[in-house]
């Protein structure tokens, strides 16, 4: 189960993504696409409903009227309208998804992890609460990074003008 892992999740996406592969997609915190890319949840065609979070997820990625359009239709996306509709953070028809994926991951990599963790509770856990409740969680987040080594690390870094080496402390 993707939605609780501490650290970032990108699917790529490269062929189809249909009912339970799309619901697993919707639960990483990124998704990139290519040419081959197929999104869609056709379960209402099954007289079902998406039941792995796709009735959760989708409407908190596109918003509600368009979850309801394709989970009630059972409309197929190919990468292009995928990614228009803020479905794929990253498209192209010529990488491959893979590659997409890589180079979003190595952007990602040096990154404070202590940080990128605190970051992806204040955003996942904050999108369940009500503004206010989400800015006293961001807050929180942010008073348990304020004491790391790796904050210090990072602030010695820009002074210095190097890349920063954090250690996750």
């Amino acid at each position: 189960y993707l939605y609780p892992f501490p650290v970032p999740t990108i699917a790529a996406i490269d062929g189809f993504a249909l009912g339970g592969g799309a619901e697993i997609a919707l639960a990483c915190d990124m998704r990139v696409g290519g040419k081959n890319t197929v999104f869609g949840l056709p379960e209402t065609s099954l007289a079902i409903i998406p039941g792995a979070g796709g009735t959760q997820r989708l409407p908190r990625i596109i918003g509600a009227a368009k979850a309801k359009e394709l989970i009630f239709t059972c409309d197929r996306l190919d990468g292009a309208e995928s990614h228009r509709i803020g479905l794929l953070n990253s498209f192209s028809t010529t990488q491959s998804p893979l590659d997409l994926a890589i180079s979003l991951a190595k952007k990602i990599k040096d990154k404070g992890p202590i940080a990128l963790r605190a970051a992806k509770i204040a955003i996942d856990v904050g999108m369940e609460m009500d503004i206010s409740s989400g800015m006293k969680l961001e807050e929180s987040c942010y008073q348990q990074v304020i004491s790391t080594k790796d904050r210090l690390e990072g602030l010695a870094a820009f002074k210095e003008k190097r890349k920063p080496v954090y250690k996750g402390e």
